[in-house]
This record gives C-alpha cells, structure tokens and sequence, in this order.
C-alpha cells in the first residue's frame, strides 16, 4: 500500500497538503468574489482559479513560478479565443480542433507540461458552452484571468512559507519508498516466493524509487539557504548513500537458499532486512513532523543469532566447494547488513543536527542532478511529422473530439456535449496502457460518485450538509489526483454533479446525463485509442540503445571512482544516476507494453532480463566499491587497479559492441564475444605477495569482477535479442 494511504502518514503527506491549499484557494476566492459581485461573476472566476490551480504541484519556487505563469497567459488566451468564436459554430468546432491539436503538442516538454496541457483543454471545454458577444468575451476573459492571477499569488505565497516543509514532505516519500524496496529485497530470503517475480517486483520498483529520489533533489539541492534546508540536504545525501549499499547487497541468493534452507538464518535476515525497513520508515516518520528522528529499533537479538549460526554451520558444513561458496556468500551478507544499520544510524544523525560540511557537492555543478525546464518552439517544431509519436497523439485526440462533438449532436436528449469533450481529454493519454488504466479509472469513479451524489440530494439535502461535502469532495480531487486517480475521479464527480445541483436545484436528470456523457466519451475515446497509435515496442530499439552507452559511461566512472583517479565520487553518482534513469525509462516502456494487445508485444521476457542485467552491473560496482571500502587496507592498491583495468576493458568491449549491434554496424555474434579471464595479478603487479588469496577480501573482489563479466556478456545477448525480436 503507498505510504500516503496510511492514515498514520496520510495528513502529514504533501498530497494532504496540497488538497488542503487547492481548496482554500478556490473557496477563499469564491467566498471574496461573492461579497463584491453575483455569483456568475464568482463562478467565472473560480473557473480560472481552478486551471491555475491544476498546475499547483511541488516544485522549486522559480519552476513553480514559470508553470502556473504559462497557465495563466494559455488558458485566458483559449478562454477569450474560444469565447469570441462561440457566436459561429462553425469557427468554434474549428479552433476546438486546432486547441486541441496544439495543446497536446506540449507534452513534448515532459510530464512537467501534462497538467498545462489538461488545464488548457478543460478551460477550452468549459468557455464552448456560453455564446457570447465580444464585449462580453473580453469581460469574461478578464474576469477568469482575475481568479487565475488571484490565485497564482495565493499559491507563490504559501508555497515561500512553507517551502522547507515541502521539502521535507517529498524527502520523506522517497524515504517511505526506499523502505518498500527493502521490504521487497526481504522477501529474497523468504523461500515461499519465485526469485524471477520478487527480482522483476524489485526493478519494477526501482522505476518509482527512481522517480522519488528525482523530486527529492529537484526541490532539495537547487537551494539551501538556511539551517533548516542544512538539515534536509544531509539526510538527503546520506540517503543516497544508504540506497548504494542497499544496491550491494544483492547476491547469490539461489545458492543460500540450496544450501541454507533448512536453517533458521533465512529467516533471521529476512527479520533484519524488515526491521531496517521499519526504522527508515521511522526516520521518514519524523522528518514529515519536523523532528530530530532517534533510533528506537534494535538488531542484536538478529545480529547475535546470525553469528551463532554462521559459527555452527562452520563446524557443519563439509568441505564441498557449493557449501562453502554459500558460507562465504552468507558472511558477506553479514557485513554488508551491518554496514547498512550503521548508514541507518547516521540517517538518524543527519536529522538531528547541521554538519560542518555538507558533502560531495562543494563548488560542483548540480545540473546534470536536476531535472531542466526548458520551453523552446523549435522542439515542438521538431516533432510536426508523422513518425513522431506525440505528433500521432495530438491528431488522435483532435480526431476524437471532433467525433465526440458529432456524437453530441445526435443525442435524444439536450447533451452537454463539454462534458463528453471533457471525458475524452481526461481518458485518452499518449499509450495505449495509460488510457486503458484511465478508461477503468474515470467510468467506476464516475459510477460511484454518481451514486453517492445521488444519496446525499434523496437523504441529505439541506444547504449546510451538501456544503460540507462539497467542501471535502474539492479537497479530496487534488489529493487523490496523483496518488489514486479512482479516489479523485469520484470526488470530482460529487463536486461537479452538487455544484450543478445548487446553481439548479430542478433538474432531475442531471446524474443520469452525466452517466451516459461519461460512458459515451469513454467509448469515443477507446475507439481512437487504435488510431495512429503509438505502440511500445516501436520505441524500444532507442530506449535500449540509450541503456547500453549509459552503461558504458557509468562502468567508465565506475572503474576510475574503484582505482582512485579521482578525488571524489561527483563523476560516478552523475553516471549511475543517469543509467537508473534511463533503466526506469525502459522498465516504464516494458510495463506500459504488457497492458497493450498480445499482438503488439515483443520481446518481453529478453527486456526484461536485459534490465535485470543492467541492474546488476550497478549491483557488483556497489558490491565493489563496499568490499574495497572494507579492506581498503589489506588489498594492495596496484593490485586492485591491474585487475580492474583488466575487468573493465573486456566489460566495455562487450557493451561497446552491442552499442555497435543495435546501431546496425558490423560486429561479432555476441556468443563471440572475448571471455578473457582476468589476470593473476600476483605474476604482474610489484605488490611483493606470493599468493594474492591471502589479501583479506581479494577472494570476495575476485567473485564480484567475474559476476560483473558474466552479467555484461549476457547483456549483448538479450539486447540482439530484442531487437532481433522486433524486427
């Protein structure tokens, strides 16, 4: 269950928070406009509060700024634009259309620019239905801009007062997700579930762990200006850091369950990794509270009985080989779950107090960290061609509106053809997966809402009581809007159907016109749903592509972070940053591709063993990079640095030429691919040791180089797979 479903952390969440500032907004300048002018008036400019409000989201000030600014000028030029063009309808269904068309081109500046491109489009269906002359129009226009303006200074202003409590809302998420990926890397150790599921449960959520810790730094590192922000930006960090030796501690899991399933050891890091899961959560729990967090959770009892069982199993096990690589696998682990308890204990300290120096980022650039707001023509220009698929989806939903308003025409009954339009919008989205999940969405929610509506108006009906669950339905829409689209799909129908319902009170039909409008525009909509569209695998020779020389770049930084030609770890987190990016990128790609028909599927089970591959790489550089931290005294340092330029000169080679591969140029079968053993680096290095074994943690550095040569020779199989595959 998400974290903010939690009644414990629902109202301390920035989804909370942000249903809480929607609705006092919009009824604060409902209630001061009522006591100046009818409520027409105030309706006009609620609507333009509202399309501003769309775009109020967590967000660095500046960005916020520039967002709901852009709401404002779009949705009061489509509102006057739409408004002057009533009057002819000919002209209206026209610029319906080209809006349309123009507002869905936006998405091509990410889904930062989704709610602009929803808030124009509803605007645009709310202004179609008031036929206006043109002093009237500008009236109007005026008046919406007003309530946008209004607004937009409401928002920017409570946004600057509780900026720092932003912040520590959204680092919080990301902590309460690192703490669910934990609780799914327990359930490794647990024999009753399939390793192949819990590993794709795991990197699927990777993509939203991914998507967290981005929100996390967009609003944490761009500014820290005070003590306060001192404190987020070192936990922050130390996350970071905890989620690294997180990535470490994945290993041979088969081989402890072989060997190790009938002792209570399992169990006991299964308890150790849930009980570290709890204590980031408490972590979490506190920062959302603006309190220093103090660990409350104890692992002696777990770590005593993994040491008494590591002790009798050493007396038990014979000298096979097997049983003694799952022993040494099992000591790693030990350690590793140490290091990470520790990293946990240091969490806690982070919350407590401002360190002298905040790490890693002193004098450095964080932009390559930061997700970049950029609005240029000429990338909308780029993509007016047929083979772009936001070019494909912007037709798709201008063909579709334009059926939407011809099926309006010729229902019995007096349709409001806006709500249908409205229907479309909302439900088509640019895949195929998106639309199915928000066809599902929008008609049960409506459904529901319908009938709750219909309840309080036969049982209910009395001013205060339909006011108060006005009120909670208008907090409620923001709330669940990106956090369960089904919770705020019912509130907006209570909210829409009552509000109606008060302005008139006589029309009995109403729940059922709304009812048939929804089924109507989801019918429309699913229909061109299948055309000009936009399947998943078209797309995943560049997204594989992508994958393959961002692991390349990141096993470039990673091998010079490993042999330190660096003076810090800046390059590295820069590199793996971008590889887990673009690694959810793929992963949302494969996902949104299995809701698609079976027909339109390809090469799933090799994309996914391809991301798990990747993921794996990223796995044994932190495996490495912990060990070497580890021994960092008893492994001679040109030792280590013969091996790793050993390892990583074959790894390159081998995601060089599967680079290679899927760009169409020549290169050799991947079955080809050179499996030169790494050196002995005893016969070539001037450590002075007759047997390199000897090195406390070269036996574990050793294991790790040659499952991270295994890992990336298996990649250029599944990537000429996939691509095999598709074409």
């Amino acid at each position: 269950m998400h974290y903010a479903l939690n009644l414990r952390t629902f109202f301390y969440s920035h989804y909370f928070y942000l249903g809480l500032r929607f609705a006092a907004g919009l009824v604060g300048v409902t209630l001061f406009t009522l006591q100046f002018a009818s409520l027409e008036t105030a309706m006009t400019v609620c609507i333009g509060a509202l399309c501003t409000a769309l775009m109020d989201m967590p967000s660095p000030l500046r960005h916020k700024f520039n967002e709901m600014s852009a709401s404002v000028l779009l949705c009061s030029a489509v509102t006057l634009l739409i408004s002057l063009c009533a009057p002819l309808h000919w002209l209206l269904m026209t610029m319906l259309v080209a809006i349309s068309f123009l507002a869905c081109m936006m998405i091509v500046y990410g889904k930062k620019s989704m709610p602009l491109q929803l808030a124009t489009l509803f605007i645009m269906t709310m202004s179609m239905e008031h036929a206006m002359t043109a002093s009237q129009a500008f009236i109007h226009t005026g008046l919406f801009t007003l309530g946008a303006l209004a607004y937009l200074a409401y928002a920017m202003g409570i946004s600057w007062l509780l900026r720092h409590r932003i912040k520590q809302q959204v680092l919080a998420e990301a902590l309460f997700e690192l703490a669910a990926y934990i609780d799914i890397k327990a359930d490794f150790y647990d024999t009753r579930y399939n390793l192949s599921e819990q590993f794709n449960k795991l990197v699927r959520h990777q993509s939203l762990l991914a998507d967290r810790q981005q929100a996390a730094r967009d609003l944490i590192l761009r500014s820290h200006l005070n003590r306060k922000d001192a404190i987020v930006v070192q936990t922050h960090v130390c996350m970071l850091d905890l989620y690294e030796l997180i990535l470490s501690t994945h290993t041979d899991y088969a081989q402890l369950r072989l060997h190790l399933a009938d002792s209570p050891v399992l169990k006991t890091l299964h308890d150790l990794a849930y009980k570290a899961a709890r204590d980031i959560e408490s972590v979490a729990y506190d920062v959302t509270r603006d309190k220093p967090s103090y660990p409350e959770i104890s692992y002696d009892t777990e770590l005593a009985a993994v040491e008494t069982e590591l002790a009798v199993l050493q007396q038990r096990i014979s000298e096979g080989k097997p049983a003694q690589e799952a022993l040494a696998v099992l000591r790693a682990q030990r350690n590793k779950i140490r290091a990470i308890i520790q990293m946990i204990g240091e969490l806690h300290a982070a919350s407590q107090k401002v360190a002298d120096s905040t790490p890693f980022w002193v004098d450095a650039d964080m932009g390559p960290f930061l997700s970049q707001q950029k609005y240029e023509l000429r990338m909308i220009l780029s993509h007016l061609r047929l083979g772009s698929p936001i070019f494909r989806f912007s037709l798709r939903v201008a063909m579709a509106i334009t059926a939407g308003l011809a099926v309006a025409a010729w229902l019995p009954y007096a349709a409001h053809s806006y709500w249908i339009v409205l229907t479309i919008v909302i439900i088509l989205k640019p895949s195929f997966s998106m639309t199915k999940q928000r066809r599902s969405d929008r008609i049960v929610g409506t459904v529901i809402g319908c009938v709750i509506t219909a309840l309080i108006i036969q049982y209910l009906n009395y001013p205060a009581a339909i006011l108060g669950f006005l009120i909670l339905a208008t907090v409620a829409t923001p709330t669940f809007i990106y956090l369960r689209y089904r919770y705020a799909a019912i509130a907006v129908s209570v909210m829409i159907l009552l509000q109606m319902h008060l302005i008139a009170p006589g029309n009995h039909d109403l729940i059922v016109e709304r009812l048939v409008d929804t089924f109507v525009g989801a019918a429309v909509a699913t229909a061109f749903s299948f055309v000009l569209a936009n399947w998943e695998y078209q797309s995943l020779p560049r997204l594989v592509n992508e994958v393959l020389s961002v692991s390349l770049r990141y096993m470039q930084a990673s091998a010079d972070l490993l042999q330190g030609k660096g003076s810090d770890d800046f390059a590295y987190r820069i590199e793996r940053k971008r590889l887990m990016d673009s690694l959810a990128a793929l992963n949302s790609a494969l996902v949104r591709m299995l809701d698609e028909p079976a027909s339109k599927q390809r090469a799933v089970e090799d994309i996914n063993l391809f991301i798990v591959q990747n993921y794996l790489l990223v796995a044994h550089v932190a495996a490495l990079r912990a060990i070497v931290r580890r021994h960092v005294k008893e492994i001679p340092q040109q030792a280590l640095n013969a091996m790793l330029e050993d390892s990583h000169a074959q790894v390159s080679d081998i995601l060089q030429r599967a680079i290679s591969k899927g760009k169409g140029q020549p290169t050799e079968p991947p079955n080809g691919a050179r499996q030169a053993p790494v050196r002995h680096v005893s016969a070539a290095s001037n450590a002075g040791h007759d047997d390199n074994t000897s090195w406390s943690g070269w036996p574990l550095v050793q294991r790790r180089v040659r499952l991270l040569q295994a890992d990336a020779a298996k990649i250029v199989v599944h990537s000429a797979a996939i691509l095999r595959d598709i074409k």
